[in-house]
Order: structure tokens, then sequence, then C-alpha cells
């Protein structure tokens, strides 16, 4: 039996992928056996072994470049995530080590060197993050979401986009209308807020409720498990009335909740993740992307400007992030049909639905 590990930083922007990945494999290979070596969280646990991975848990130091006295018990935690996960490696004996990237994936990759295990690894952004910058060398092959990225090899560089799991594809309209208790009649906006970062931006979509129900859109908002109730409250205290029917507020869309969502949406609002940017130009849906600001090498931006450029999506900066521009955008787009109808054309141009099987298929040739 095959023996993949799998590793990464130990969020939902690498668990979904790496998930994606193993879906394929199973496909391609059937019997496989699947081992996340990595830091991780408990939801992600959750994901991981309902998939029937085996997981190795680590220490692992994240990567600053600048000062925090932090980075002092981080430079500590490496050593210890490095003998950690030789001894893991050693014992498991995996035919090569799949990795996402991330401060996570740093002591596991290094010790598959080591090793003598073949390493690809996948960079999700437009932009290199400075862990895969530092694991090229160590890499068999690189696999990356878009195309022309800077920093790496050409020898060992392919473009295979970003893995995405296909179930997101199977949402439905008609499921959505039932489970969301959708009202209709109106434009459709799906706001995904669910990340860490993400808390600016709902507490700016919150104060602008009233106009955008006024404006006569219907909403539906993932605002993560963290701030669910501060948000429900607020609702309830601020908000009340016959109006707010309009709008439907969810911690957390599981997988099919998310592909029905998006299924019946007429535009995603969302950061721009690299998972996220791939998720929505795979359901062929425009959007208005607001990446988080000062993330790593800005790569949200880069990534945003990117798939923007395509003319699949509108690029709203954080900081400009106001009421009145937030509605002009709005009143623009579903101003304009054929607008809307030729972003969501050139989403489903630049998806590659077919990464995770592609990915898979290199990975499984590689052994």
């Amino acid at each position: 039996m095959k023996k993949i590990v799998f590793t990464g930083g130990g969020s939902g922007g690498h668990i979904f992928p790496l998930i994606a990945v193993a879906r394929e494999m199973r496909v391609l290979a059937g019997e496989i056996k699947l081992i996340y070596v990595g830091p991780i969280t408990q939801s992600d646990k959750i994901f991981l072994e309902g998939e029937g991975f085996e997981i190795c848990p680590i220490f692992s130091g994240k990567l600053r470049r600048y000062f925090s006295w932090e980075n002092i018990v981080d430079f500590l935690k490496i050593p210890i995530g490095f003998i950690q996960s030789f001894s893991i490696l050693f014992v498991k004996s995996p035919d090569i080590i799949f990795s996402k990237g991330g401060f996570g994936s740093v002591p596991v990759v290094l010790a598959g060197w080591f090793l003598r295990i073949p390493v690809i690894i996948h960079e999700s952004d437009a932009v290199p993050g400075l862990s895969n910058r530092i694991l090229a060398s160590f890499s068999k092959k690189i696999l990356v979401s878009f195309p022309k990225t800077q920093y790496f090899s050409l020898k060992k560089m392919e473009y295979t986009g970003n893995p995405i799991r296909k179930e997101i594809l199977e949402g439905s309209r008609e499921e959505a209308i039932n489970k969301f208790e959708l009202i209709g009649g109106r434009p459709i906006l799906l706001i995904l807020g669910g990340s860490q970062g993400a808390k600016p931006i709902n507490d700016k979509i919150i104060s602008f409720l009233p106009h955008l129900i006024k404006e006569k859109f219907e909403i539906i908002h993932q605002v993560g498990e963290r701030n669910y109730k501060d948000f429900k409250k607020e609702l309830e205290a601020n908000y009340p009335g016959e109006s707010m029917k309009y709008y439907h507020l969810f911690d957390f869309l599981r997988e099919n909740d998310l592909a029905d969502a998006m299924a019946v949406s007429d535009l995603i609002i969302n950061r721009s993740g690299s998972g996220s940017i791939f998720e929505i130009a795979a359901v062929g849906k425009p959007s208005i992307l607001i990446p988080l600001p000062k993330s790593a090498q800005d790569h949200q931006l880069r990534n945003a400007y990117v798939y923007a450029q395509e003319g699949a999506a509108v690029i709203v900066e954080e900081e400009n992030l106001s009421l009145n521009l937030f509605i002009k955008t709005l009143e623009h787009l579903f101003s304009y049909p054929n607008k809307l109808e030729i972003m969501a054309q050139q989403a489903k141009k630049f998806s590659r639905v077919d990464a995770a099987k592609e990915i898979a298929g290199i990975i499984l040739k590689t052994i």
C-alpha cells in the first residue's frame, strides 16, 4: 500500500486543498495510506480524520520577519518539530511527502530531505511564501497555482492551479432556497467572512445592513464561529423588524451548505486567499474581493490583482471599504447584467477545476 505524508501550515487554506488532493488520490490509486504531519487545530483535525487521515501533530515555529517576543519561543519549536518529524517519517517510511507550504511544513520537508524521501511542494499564492521559497531547494517538483509565479526554478516548476474540493461544484439552487429560507425576488449576495482575518469586513457589513436591505439585496453571511454569538446579539439589539428576513446569518457553512450557497448567489464577497479565489472561479461567480491588509508578501493583494486582471472580479481594498463605495460598486455591477455575465465567464475561464486530480497524478507518478 502506498503511503503519502501530507503537510502544511495548519490552517483551512492548507487543509482543504490537501483534502481535495487526497480524495483524487483515492480515485486514482484505490487503497492508500494518508498521513498528516504538522501543526493542527481541533477543527482541522476533525476534517482530516473524517477523510481517513492518520494525524501526527508536531511543534512548529512561525517564521516572522518583524520583532516579537514570540519569535524566541517559536525559534525553539523549530528544532523540536524537526526531531519529531524525523522520528515520525523514519517510523512511517512514506513513499513521498506532499507539502502545501506554510510554517508548519518546514520541519517536515527538511526531515524528509535528510531521509531521502521525495518531496513535492505546492504554492498557493501569486507571490510565494517565505516557507516555500526556503523549501524549494529541498523539493523534487514545485507546483504552482498562478502562471508566471516568481522565484522558483523553471525546471522544477509546473502550473497546475489550486486544488479545490469538487463537491463545491455540486450545489443546488433549489436546495439553497429551502435550506436558507430565502425570500427571493432580489439579487443574492454571499458574504464569506469566516476566516480569522475577516472580522473587519463582518463589522462593516453589519453596519451597512439597513442600507443593503433598503437597496433590495438578500444576503447570506458567514461570520465565523468566533464571531457568531456577538453578531447575533448585535443584530437582535439593533436591527429588529420584518426587513431582516432578507438577511441570513451563519457561523460556518459546511461543505454542502457552502456549495448550495454559492450555487444560489449572484455575487460573492470574500477575502482573496488562493483557495477562496479558485473556489469562486470554479463555480463561475462574479465577485468583490477585499484583500487582507498586510498579509505575508502582500499575497492576498497580489492574488486579487492577478485574478481581477482576467476580468473576473472587482477589488475593494479594506481601507477604502466605505458604505458609499460599497453601495455604488453593487449598484454599478447590478445595473449592467452583461458585465456580471462576463465576470462569471472569465471566472470560469480562470478556474482549474481538475487541479486536484492533476496534482494527485503527478504525486503518484513521482513515487
